[in-house]
């Protein structure tokens, strides 16, 4: 494979760009007789004129040396062995230059029938390093001995170019990581930057290799697309070559039946709502998150579960709750601590659509109000008809001072459709008495 050297005058690299921890951890290992680059995002973002997230290191000392060089360290992974070096809460990542695999050796590399990498603890040069990295933009390595940088496939040149473009064959590079396709989608984006026409050819075929990767792995990965201030492009990219749909399949179903209905809608306001709240800096949740995009899911399924059993709206809605959740976590394995205040934000949606009188001063003091009170305003947006009114409803409500509440809310009480809901319910509660016998059996005289 190609290799570039940009000696230290050829490049804008400066050692004030680099994080203090990992310059440490880069000279101690360069001081022991070993090699030591900082590598890949660290060295791509900085060429690019952005702040690096994290700084990554590679090294030919093999985990165990590390440990020995470093009290402050920990080797983590089962998948490719790593050692995290930790300074407070910072963290550098020290990885084991990568080798080419041995057939004969499951015990340190093994793949499935699909290709997919399972076991990859080989051990190489950085040579081999470079041509098991990802995209060329990637294969770049800044070496400390002489702060020069190494440029693997032409990855310095790409970076110029503003293309992402795989190493090597991009079938088989998929098939040993389907992540990677998701990769390609969030660094053009976030990079401002095209997916080479050959790197893209194969991802709507083999797309669908993504339901086999570990529901756990795929959290992360959906929080690095949609929760960096991407998310609308992100989506959209995602919709264009087919892997949206591995991941929410629910939601896709609704959306190829009606390719312009409120799931579609929703989906683009909570995009388009999400990147707004982070370029803003304000807290964004995967509980809110997925309980706007699951919203009409639920819905349906709801519908489909009263049909059946003949349950209340009500319980039927809660039975759902579950279901589209169970189903969801099969591609996504959502948290526990997410996707119960999810089912919370759910919930309050009942709530919020009977409760426009003086209940709503009640129901402002839950905890997942807010969070509740936002889907609403995004499903009036999607919906308009009854759900806009009773959205629009709440908005003046919420924007009021407390003498204004108190009017609205009288005035709720007068229009809205909780009155006529509970007299229904006194109306129902009330016992037949037989004509005969006007008085209660048990009443004592």
């Amino acid at each position: 494979m190609r290799l570039d050297i940009v000696t230290r005058d050829a490049h804008t690299i400066s050692r004030r760009q680099i994080s203090e921890n990992a310059l440490k951890v880069l000279y101690r290992l360069s001081k022991s007789g070993y090699k030591a680059y900082l590598v890949g995002g660290g060295v791509r973002d900085i060429l690019l004129g952005m702040e690096p997230k994290d700084f990554d290191v590679v090294t030919n000392a093999t985990p165990e040396e590390i440990k020995k060089l470093f009290r402050n360290s920990r080797l983590v992974g089962r998948r490719f062995r790593l050692a995290h070096i930790v300074f407070g809460r910072d963290v550098i990542e020290v990885a084991t230059f990568r080798g080419h695999h041995n057939e004969n050796d499951d015990k340190i590399s093994k793949s499935n029938s699909e290709g997919r990498l399972l076991r990859d603890n080989v051990y190489g040069e950085i040579d081999e390093d470079a041509e098991r990295r990802d995209f060329t933009i990637n294969a770049l390595y800044y070496d400390i001995s002489d702060y020069s940088i190494h440029s693997y496939g032409g990855g310095i040149h790409d970076i110029d170019a503003r293309v992402i473009k795989l190493i090597g064959d991009p079938e088989t590079r998929y098939r040993e990581d389907p992540v990677r396709m998701l990769r390609a989608v969030r660094f053009a984006t976030k990079l401002d930057m095209t997916i080479e026409p050959v790197t893209a050819a194969p991802i709507k075929e083999l797309a669908p290799l993504l339901k086999d990767i570990p529901a756990a792995r795929m959290y992360e990965e959906v929080l690095k697309l949609f929760f960096a201030g991407k998310a609308e492009a992100n989506y959209n990219m995602m919709q264009d070559i087919g892997l949206f749909a591995p991941l929410f399949p629910q939601i896709s179903a609704l959306i190829k039946e009606q390719p312009s209905g409120n799931t579609a809608k929703m989906l683009t306001a909570v995009m388009a709502s999400t990147d707004l709240r982070v370029s803003q800096d304000k807290p964004v949740t995967p509980a809110f998150f997925y309980a706007a995009l699951l919203w009409y899911p639920l819905k349906q399924r709801a519908d489909d579960i009263a049909l059946e059993s003949g349950l209340s709206h009500y319980d039927a809605h809660v039975a759902a709750m579950g279901d589209v959740m169970e189903q969801q976590c099969r591609t996504i394995s959502i948290p526990r601590r997410f996707s119960t205040p999810a089912k919370d934000i759910w919930q309050l949606q009942l709530r919020l659509e009977r409760s426009q009188g003086t209940r709503a001063f009640k129901l402002l003091e839950h905890p997942k109000f807010r969070a509740a009170y936002d889907l609403l305003l995004l499903r009036g947006e999607a919906e308009a008809g009854n759900i806009g009114k009773i959205a629009n409803w709440w908005q003046s409500f919420v924007e009021a001072d407390e003498q204004q509440r108190t009017d609205i809310a009288k005035s709720g009480n007068k229009n809205g459709p909780s009155r006529n809901r509970n007299a229904q319910q006194r109306k129902r509660r009330r016992p037949n008495k037989p004509k005969s016998d006007p008085k209660p059996a048990n009443t004592q005289e």
